[in-house]
């Protein structure tokens, strides 16, 4: 009894040295590795919120993160900033930072408009969608105000417009994974280019934080400003970031 009591205490005490994977997650988070990944927020916000073009992480549930990150790390999912990042980080690291930013608060939040006319197109499909073509409301997965639901279907309230649309059109032309139960790519490839930039502009602006800032240096962060080159040097200039 007294070997197994001790080794419970080393495998205790194990844990506590190498650390629990949150707080390993908000040191990559906010201060980046020492194999030269860039702290997190230096691009997505001090608190995880998004900034500028870069979207939000906080709230986020854990496990999308973690899909997203080996989604860039196994290249399935492109970005000249993310992919290196994530390629970068352990499968560890990975999990740890995900699980970091999903237990941040949310930065705020948003509802829908009440009741939307269907000349509306923005907050029509948002909040009732199309069913004459099966193409389900985007608040019936995200939830209402866009504020995400469950793991798999992250926040969209706040979320830069462009970046929104970016990821309709990649869904849409096939260069991003389906996602969860494979939904996105049917509903995309049913929209419009005209009502990809309505819906995304209506999530962006029901709860919109300043974005007004650039991404710069934050106190306690190694390093400096952090820029698409810097992150990857051989990236081209770009300044739209991943979820």
């Amino acid at each position: 009894m007294r070997r197994l009591a001790a080794a419970g205490l080393l495998c205790v005490a194990a844990t506590t040295v190498t650390g629990q994977p949150a707080s390993q997650g908000q040191q990559i988070a906010t201060q980046g590795t020492s194999q030269g990944v860039a702290a997190c927020i230096s691009c997505h916000g001090a608190k995880g919120e998004g900034l500028g073009a870069f979207p939000r992480l906080a709230g986020t549930g854990q496990a999308y993160l973690l899909a997203q990150l080996d989604a860039f790390a196994g290249g399935s999912r492109k970005n000249p900033i993310m992919q290196p990042i994530a390629q970068t980080l352990t499968p560890a690291e990975r999990q740890a930072v995900a699980l970091y930013f999903s237990q941040l608060p949310a930065p705020f939040v948003a509802s829908d408009s009440a009741q939307p006319l269907p000349s509306d197109t923005s907050a029509w499909l948002a909040t009732r969608g199309r069913w004459a073509e099966q193409v389900p409301a985007c608040a019936q997965c995200h939830g209402p105000g866009g504020s995400g639901v469950g793991t798999q279907f992250p926040p969209l309230a706040g979320l830069p417009a462009a970046y929104i649309a970016e990821q309709l059109q990649a869904w849409k032309s096939g260069s991003r994974p389906p996602g969860p139960l494979a939904l996105m790519v049917g509903v995309a490839k049913k929209l419009s280019d005209a009502e990809i930039s309505a819906v995304s502009a209506y999530y962006e602006k029901i709860a919109a934080p300043d974005r007004t800032a650039v991404p710069k240096a934050v106190p306690g962060m190694r390093g400096a400003a952090v820029t698409p080159g810097a992150l990857n040097p051989a990236a081209p200039a770009q300044t739209k970031g991943p979820p």
